[in-house]
């Protein structure tokens, strides 16, 4: 299926060179089933990311050095930070505020109550906002999950139905367009977006990984509109123009299951990377030792976009 580029304004895009020499970092000392759902908090200089499974939510201070474990009692999805102080997450049943500090975790409400073979996945806040967050079958088959918007009033509206692993969003510097993946189609989508009210539509294919490695995972953006995606499975996070679908930028990890990547650090120019371990047999544990392992790739030539905050 063809790529269909989205209209923009003409700018010129540098071809940057493949990167195969950068060298991550290991963050913390610390391997996740499931490492997923990074958020930076910029006035805190904390880098938060959740092991799904096991529901727990990491948060490491990168001037201290403190590295903080809160367990949710369930599996987690998605976090974001909230204005008033503390976080929104999208749990196993449904949305809560959560308080590491105070270790609590208040529910919201559960637009999947009657579907227990789902559980929510990835997440973020939009630029009014607003928490998106979607869901999956637990046994990742079935086109039966949906992405949701919990509004700031904390009503929930279904915006994407049938959805088979929701994943990656990501919003357009100029705040006009949702990026979204559905993981087992293997194609970034693009909806035009209205900021004042949430809705979404004009549904389009934006880039087509059917021939990478790997399948596209959690994705952000930099203030260029270039998308950065993980690949689970594909050992890497490759970086893409939208507007033409051509790949700028690749750079290599030491283990296969990468899992989603933000930028932080105090110019947002270190890109964070999660990572997985789930079910990778003995003999790959032991040629992957740092599976699950959250990275940075610190000083990129690249600069995000500071994270969206839940205004409920």
């Amino acid at each position: 299926m063809p790529v269909n580029a989205i209209p923009t304004k003409t700018r010129k895009v540098k071809l940057k060179k493949i990167n195969y020499d950068v060298q991550p970092e290991v963050v913390a000392d610390c391997s996740c089933l499931l490492g997923e759902g990074i958020v930076w908090d910029a006035a805190n200089n904390n880098i938060y990311w959740i092991d799904i499974l096991p529901g727990d939510i990491h948060r490491y201070n990168i001037i201290m050095g403190a590295h903080t474990v809160f367990n949710t009692g369930q599996m987690i999805g998605a976090i974001a930070l909230r204005r008033s102080g503390g976080l929104i997450g999208a749990m196993q049943h449904g949305f809560y505020f959560i308080n590491m500090d105070r270790r609590s975790v208040e529910p919201i409400a559960d637009p999947e109550a009657d579907l227990s073979q789902n559980r929510f996945n990835d997440g973020k806040c939009d630029p009014s906002g607003r928490f998106w967050a979607g869901t999956m079958p637990l046994n990742e088959k079935e086109p039966v999950g949906n992405l949701y918007l919990l509004d700031t009033d904390l009503s929930v509206a279904l915006k994407i139905p049938q959805v088979t692993i929701s994943n990656g969003l990501a919003w357009s510097p100029d705040q006009t367009t949702l990026y979204y993946i559905d993981t087992p189609t293997r194609y970034v989508v693009a909806y035009d977006y209205d900021k004042a009210t949430g809705n979404i539509k004009n549904k389009k294919i934006v880039i087509d990984v059917h021939h990478d490695t790997g399948y596209p995972d959690g994705m952000t953006i930099d203030n260029e509109g270039m998308l950065w995606i993980a690949f689970y499975g594909g050992w890497r996070v490759v970086q893409y123009d939208p507007a033409t679908g051509k790949l700028l930028r690749e750079i290599k990890f030491p283990v296969a299951n990468v899992t989603c990547c933000t930028f932080g650090g105090p110019l947002l120019q270190d890109l964070y990377v999660s990572t997985a371990k789930k079910e990778l047999p003995a003999d790959e544990l032991r040629t992957q030792p740092l599976a699950g392992n959250l990275f940075v790739i610190k000083d990129l030539d690249s600069t995000g976009m500071p994270a969206f905050e839940f205004a409920g």
